[in-house]
């Protein structure tokens, strides 16, 4: 069984130890540096410094991420329901599956129209196509 969810959608999620969140917000870790002495002089006159906090919290949080793909056992998703029942039906994707689309993600309503919508077009389309349209597209829209 070929796994292609990390070349898929994995790469771009925030969680995901080798993505491109993880990379570049190390990048801008990096650039800001010990930024915190400059944000709290610019608070003063530019309140949306007194953010900075915040900002720096999440930075740290996106640079340092643990997931390595939920095919791998680390979904994110409280309770997800696609992370074992790919295993149990033999499939590498959802569209693959006989049952598809279910009912069985757990997942909220925007996630679920949006696995619908992957699904769906890779099922027309073809993983390796779908791959190659959706590749430079942001996965948070």
């Amino acid at each position: 069984m070929k796994i292609w969810a990390d070349i898929v959608s994995c790469r771009k999620c925030f969680a995901f130890t080798k993505g491109e969140i993880a990379f570049h917000s190390k990048k801008i870790q990096e650039l800001v540096g010990n930024f915190d002495i400059y944000a709290e002089r610019f608070s003063k006159f530019l309140p949306v410094f007194t953010n900075y906090p915040q900002f720096k919290e999440m930075l740290a949080y996106f640079t340092d991420p643990d997931c390595k793909g939920c095919r791998q056992g680390t979904c994110k998703y409280p309770n997800c329901g696609v992370v074992n029942c790919y295993k149990d039906k033999g499939v590498d994707f959802c569209f693959q599956c006989d049952e598809f689309p279910c009912s069985k993600t757990n997942f909220d309503p925007h996630l679920e129209k949006r696995w619908r919508q992957m699904n769906t077009r890779m099922k027309e389309i073809g993983v390796e196509t779908y791959f190659e349209e959706t590749k430079d597209l942001f996965r948070y829209l």
